[in-house]
């Protein structure tokens, strides 16, 4: 799959948008980009008819640089100013992306002034929940989260399909030079 710039806005803007499902503490990455996938192909098949699908995690590893990219790009407007950013994608991006904890805040709490819960906090009328004491548990050993390992088999099996495809290519290119041989001596005949 070769993203086009029309793909790259679809992923943009689909992430973004599903951006508070990828902050839930408690979530599955894997399903949100499957589901990311499917939304990209869907827009892809409705503005460009293309018969290539993209795959769930070739969107995060798409996502994954272009998070590389703003984050760099956020780097620089801080030395230079937002002036000196001319990647297309900055600006959607920081729109979600560049929220201080304290616009969050007063985003959550917007959220919650018309709520019971809302109206139970402003007048401190709640019980706080106190942490829990931690709990000491033998030591394990260290393996790799489950999430890592999948994004390493797929990225091993993306390897392999590349390298079939190199392997098909130069047959094909022998083919073609076998092919131009034959008819060279049959010229030369």
């Amino acid at each position: 799959f070769i993203w086009t710039l029309q793909a790259t806005w679809h992923l943009v803007n689909i992430r973004l948008e599903m951006d508070p499902d990828f902050d839930q503490p408690v979530c599955k990455k894997k399903k949100l980009w499957e589901m990311v996938a499917e939304k990209v192909n869907a827009k892809m098949r409705e503005s460009e008819a293309v018969g290539v699908l993209v795959k769930a995690y070739e969107c995060d590893l798409k996502w994954r640089n272009m998070l590389a990219t703003y984050r760099k790009n956020t780097e620089r407007a801080k030395r230079h100013g937002a002036t000196s950013i001319h990647w297309e994608f900055f600006k959607p991006m920081h729109d979600v992306l560049g929220k201080t904890r304290e616009d969050i805040e007063a985003q959550r709490r917007a959220k919650l002034s018309g709520t019971k819960v809302g109206r139970a906090i402003a007048s401190k009328r709640f019980m706080p929940i106190l942490p829990t004491p931690p709990v000491t548990v033998a030591p394990c050993p260290v393996r790799p989260p489950q999430d890592v390992l999948q994004l390493y088999m797929e990225l091993q099996e993306r390897k392999l399909n590349m390298w079939a495809q190199q392997k098909a290519l130069e047959e094909r290119k022998i083919e073609a030079i076998n092919n131009l041989a034959q008819a060279i001596s049959n010229l030369a005949q």
